[in-house]
């Protein structure tokens, strides 16, 4: 019953809307014409006014020189020249009236013709010695022109005196029918309102006796919701042993109450499990860096007995296998040594402190750039709090690399730091043989190299470490470099550092 009266209520609302909008386009639509018809009549006003000015105008013209050639009074031909005048700019304003008016336009171009023969004949009669016999003559010459004037006049007047009688009806029709518009849609509006509010009346009285009923409801309801949410909090505190009490009822909280219980059961067990994968993978480091490495020691040992012990008896061909073989073993231990330091990136706790960037940068050129290479530093060089071991780090590999991988005994290592809001920027430049764009992707790749790994000891790895350290940190790190031009590592690392997240939250 409730969604019908709801429903009711949003139709009455289109409904009223809807006749509000039509009542009202029809009152707007009635106050246009009416504003319509107003202008177009004054409009015609206008029209008539300037036909008869303009026809005054040319018959005070001729009056005045009729004057000066009757009284010889020089005065009447300032006057004549005045009211000759004037016509052009009624004619201007007639010709701008009536553009929409082809027959108006019509005889407006013959009424502009009259007029310009009325101006050449009292030109000349301006110009007459004046006597009585000479106004006479005046009238009687121009009696025909004026006849013709005055009947293009007359023409005009009655065209707009039809179009004023048309447009008066209409304006008064617009006068009366307006405000029965304004007010039916004004009406319609008060009685439409009256019977939604009578709905939205009866609504609200339901709603208030539905308040009564769920407030208890809603006290309990509260009182549950606020024993989940401790859950939730001390869940989000690392502590998934925590349970929600067995008196809560079986209704969408309750069962959501036994979810949340399965839930926390569920991530303490599997963070107990976790836990011990943990322990394993610490064990498998252990026993990788020491097992591993072992044997592989002792085979160094024996190839370096070997050499000691049979120095005359080796030939030169033995000599380069066994030289081949402590590579591979070098080789080899650089390998498991990068894999663990790749597995343990993330891992290890970050230990927060203030850096000087330019000096730990100077401290990590001293450990692993040869004295050969230049190493220019800016002493611009931001001082923040972040987690300088893995900084350390990174900065040793992109050093490092650009030292082992120059293609000249003698280079230049630029390290430089650009602030870009929430991170710094740096960029560690050389000027060495320079990476062609098709490897900048892959030599971020584990195990990947460009050079033959019996030119360069190299396994690899490096490159990963750095990048999957500064993905850690929600950095980001390329590469701008071209053949033959020096390459330039460049990475972000944020000014604040990357809280880690809780192994769960709910």
């Amino acid at each position: 019953m409730r969604l019908q009266l709801n429903t009711k209520i949003l139709l009455g609302f289109i409904i009223a809307l809807a006749v509000l909008l039509l009542t009202s386009l029809l009152a707007y639509r009635s106050i246009q014409q009416l504003a319509f018809y107003t202008r177009q009549v004054e409009h015609t006003y206008q029209v008539l006014q300037y036909t008869s000015q303009l026809r005054t105008k040319v018959r005070d013209a001729q009056t005045a020189v009729r004057g000066y050639l009757l009284l010889a009074d020089t005065t009447r031909l300032a006057e004549y020249r005045t009211n000759l005048e004037g016509t052009s700019h009624d004619f201007d304003s007639l010709q701008l009236l009536t553009r929409d008016n082809p027959v108006q336009q019509d005889r407006l171009d013959t009424l502009r013709q009259l007029v310009a023969h009325e101006k050449q004949v009292l030109q000349k009669w301006s110009l007459v010695r004046p006597t009585p016999y000479a106004a006479r003559d005046l009238l009687l010459a121009d009696q025909t022109t004026l006849e013709k004037l005055r009947k293009v006049v007359s023409d005009i007047t009655a065209t707009e005196t039809v179009l004023l009688r048309e447009r008066s009806l209409n304006q008064d029709f617009y006068e009366n029918t307006t405000p029965i518009a304004i007010v039916g849609s004004a009406v319609l509006a008060i009685l439409i309102v009256l019977w939604l509010f009578s709905k939205i009346t009866r609504e609200l009285q339901a709603n208030e006796r539905l308040q009564q009923e769920l407030a208890q409801v809603n006290q309990d309801t509260a009182r549950r919701i606020t024993i989940i949410e401790q859950l939730a909090e001390r869940v989000v505190q690392g502590d998934y042993s925590v349970k929600i009490s067995s008196g809560a009822q079986q209704d969408s909280l309750g069962n959501l109450a036994t979810s949340l219980n399965h839930m926390t059961q569920t991530l303490e067990e599997t963070f107990a499990a976790l836990q011990n994968r943990n322990k394993e993978l610490d064990q498998f480091a252990y026993v990788a860096s020491h097992d591993l490495k072992a044997p592989v020691r002792g085979v160094l040992t024996v190839l370096k007995w070997i050499e000691d012990e049979l120095p005359h008896e080796l030939s030169t061909q033995m000599r380069q296998y066994l030289d081949m073989m402590k590579g591979r073993l070098i080789r080899l231990e650089d390998l498991i040594n990068g894999i663990l330091a790749y597995a343990r990136v993330g891992r290890t706790e970050q230990k927060l402190e203030e850096v000087r960037v330019e000096q730990l940068v100077r401290e990590v050129a001293e450990l692993v750039v040869p004295p050969a290479f230049h190493v220019e530093i800016p002493t611009t060089m931001p001082t923040f709090v972040t987690d300088r071991l893995s900084l350390q780090q990174v900065f040793t590999n992109l050093m490092s690399n650009a030292a082992k991988y120059h293609d000249k005994a003698t280079g230049t290592i630029t390290v430089s730091c650009q602030d870009i809001g929430r991170c710094y920027e740096f960029r560690v430049q050389d000027d060495g043989p320079g990476i062609a764009p098709e490897y900048h992707e892959k030599i971020f790749l584990i195990f990947q190299t460009l050079r033959d790994r019996n030119t360069a000891e190299s396994t690899g790895i490096g490159l990963s470490i750095v990048k999957k350290i500064i993905d850690e940190k929600k950095g980001s790190i390329h590469v701008d470099s071209a053949a033959g031009q020096g390459a330039a590592f460049v990475f972000t690392w944020p000014k604040a550092a990357v809280p880690e997240l809780p192994a769960a939250t709910l």
